[in-house]
């Protein structure tokens, strides 16, 4: 029984993490893919630092930036650049120069805020990008003391997974895998990550049509970040853009805008009106 608690505190917690950045920050802020409510919105800009130890506006920059120059030397996150096995430190190092950047309004990384109506996380401007964390092993270490150390630690782990799993994506999704679609990057559709991290691993998928909420594109390939963002379409916190949709793969293209420039003229409408 105990250790069946465990799994499911784990589970909660890495959903929790993963629910937040891959329909929050990600298919939401950085994308447009989804719409969310005002309030949800505010509540993500609010708590999303607090929840996964990343900052939102810095996340969506850097993410931006990946895009723009995909497995180039400017791509903030590439193995084309550093190898599969630089992509931890690599992420770590781009994410510290984006908040500097933004910090400083430097043009190289505001270009890709214009639409970002709000700042950096107050824990970020003032130094204390350490305190989530502190905050979530405070909480892993009440569980260690009250229950057993083992509630903890999958409650820590889970909760401040986000590292192991953008090191998944970012480097097994631009180096191991299948391609649907001949981008201009180096992105593949590695299925295992995308099962370990809702969909995301699906980067081929995602780079030729980044405004779409549904990352896979054929029948054998699962989305479970999508069924996430229907679920809480019915719960009221969003709204998915389906006209902005993947195509399947037997139907023909919804319109002949670049997928591309169609991510940036939604950016500034990521809330309803």
């Amino acid at each position: 029984m105990y250790l069946a608690s465990c799994i499911a505190v784990f589970a909660l917690a890495y959903l929790l993490n993963i629910v937040t950045i891959t329909a929050g920050y990600h298919r939401g802020l950085a994308h447009g893919a989804v719409r969310l409510r005002p309030w949800a919105r505010r509540a993500l800009i609010a708590l999303g630092n607090w929840v996964t130890g990343l900052d939102p506006k810095a996340w969506v920059v850097m993410h931006r930036m990946h895009h723009a120059h995909s497995d180039t030397p400017l791509d903030p996150h590439s193995p084309a650049n550093v190898g599969i096995v630089g992509i931890g430190a690599e992420q770590l190092r781009s994410y510290k120069r984006v908040i500097v950047g933004l910090a400083r309004r430097d043009p190289a990384y505001t270009a890709h805020a214009t639409d970002l109506d709000f700042a950096l996380s107050r824990v970020n401007t003032r130094g204390l990008w350490v305190a989530p964390y502190l905050l979530h092993a405070a909480v892993g270490l009440a569980l260690g003391l009250g229950v057993g150390w083992l509630l903890g630690v999958a409650y820590f782990a889970g909760m401040m997974s986000h590292p192991i799993q953008g090191g998944l994506v970012n480097a097994l999704g631009h180096a191991v895998g299948g391609r649907n679609f001949e981008t201009s990057d180096q992105s593949r559709n590695n299925h295992l990550v995308a099962w370990l991290v809702l969909g995301e691993g699906f980067q081929n998928n995602h780079h030729r049509y980044p405004a779409s909420a549904r990352f896979s594109y054929r029948a054998h390939e699962v989305d479970f970040g999508y069924a996430f963002c229907v679920a809480l379409e019915a719960l009221g916190v969003l709204r998915i853009e389906r006209a902005q949709l993947a195509p399947r793969p037997d139907t023909s293209e919804p319109s002949t805008t670049s997928p591309e420039a169609l991510a940036t003229d939604r950016a500034s409408t990521t809330t309803f009106a």
